[in-house]
């Protein structure tokens, strides 16, 4: 009786493993680079200096007494975001309940359709 020769079988078997192993790493490597990408954008798009600016705009005219020229100022900004960046940008500056440290609460919105923030802050 001839001997069955299985040896060929297992050279099978790892050709099968190692050509699984490759394209399970070539999912992931194409995975990374999209994943990376997709960071790096939003980084970019991310409007810093606009906030940045449109905050601090706020936080000097929050001092402003005047009902008038605090609603001027709202307008002007609004203008000009709207203008500039496509940004619709609002603020409410409130007077903070008696007791507390702070004088005035100041609630900043800007929103220019990829980016919403929104902050309440204490002056």
């Amino acid at each position: 009786m001839a001997r069955l020769n299985d040896d060929a079988q297992w050279i099978v078997l790892m050709g099968f493993m190692v050509s699984f192993s490759l394209f399970f790493l070539g999912i992931v490597i194409n995975q990374s680079t999209v994943v990376g990408q997709t960071t790096a954008e939003g980084v970019l798009e991310f409007p810093k200096n606009d906030i940045m600016n449109v905050r601090s705009v706020v936080l000097q005219s929050s001092g402003i007494s005047v009902p008038a020229d605090l609603d001027n100022v709202r307008k002007d900004i609004s203008s000009i975001a709207m203008a500039r960046k496509n940004a619709v940008v609002s603020f409410r500056v409130t007077d903070a309940p008696p007791g507390l440290t702070y004088t005035k609460i100041i609630d900043i919105h800007y929103n220019n359709g990829v980016t919403a923030y929104n902050e309440t802050t204490n002056n």
